[in-house]
């Protein structure tokens, strides 16, 4: 099924919003569904990328804290594109609870990092997060988070 998006940020967009830059930014592009709610991070995932050559160079997997921060930078894009403040206000990481890893990320897959948002309460959000290839789901967990004012 085809996810419709209100919005699409490209990686201008990204690196306007986000102070990561290689090889730490994570997200290539975001498809916004509800502004400031929910999105889908996409990132394209290759062999040549610098996690590999020790993660495991005859078998290269991506890692789970990867995936992890990953679906948190695709997270603060989706809040930080509704409430504004580029790269002067930073999210800040608070929690990671129920995380589960079910299917390895290989080099050649597009790791979809699925995010919505449960709460949120004086700067702190709270996101239940799905990373999928195909629509087969590979890790989830709820990330819990701070934008600095």
């Amino acid at each position: 099924m085809e996810q419709e998006f209100i919005k699409e940020l490209k990686i201008n967009d990204i690196l306007t919003l986000l102070p990561h830059r290689y090889p730490f930014l994570l997200v290539d592009k975001v498809g916004i569904i509800k502004e400031g709610e929910e999105g889908i991070g996409f990132k394209n995932i290759t062999v040549n990328e610098p996690q590999f050559t020790g993660h495991f160079p005859e078998n290269p997997i991506m890692p789970g804290v990867l995936i992890m921060e990953a679906m948190a930078q695709t997270c603060g894009l989706v809040v930080k594109d509704f409430v504004g403040g580029g790269n002067d206000k930073a999210v800040l990481f608070m929690g990671i609870d129920e995380a589960k890893f079910r299917k390895p990320f290989l080099p050649g897959d597009v790791m979809e990092m699925h995010v919505v948002k449960e709460k949120e309460c004086r700067g702190v959000y709270r996101f239940k997060c799905q990373a999928k290839c195909n629509g087969v789901l590979h890790a989830e967990a709820i990330l819990t988070a701070l934008m600095s004012r």
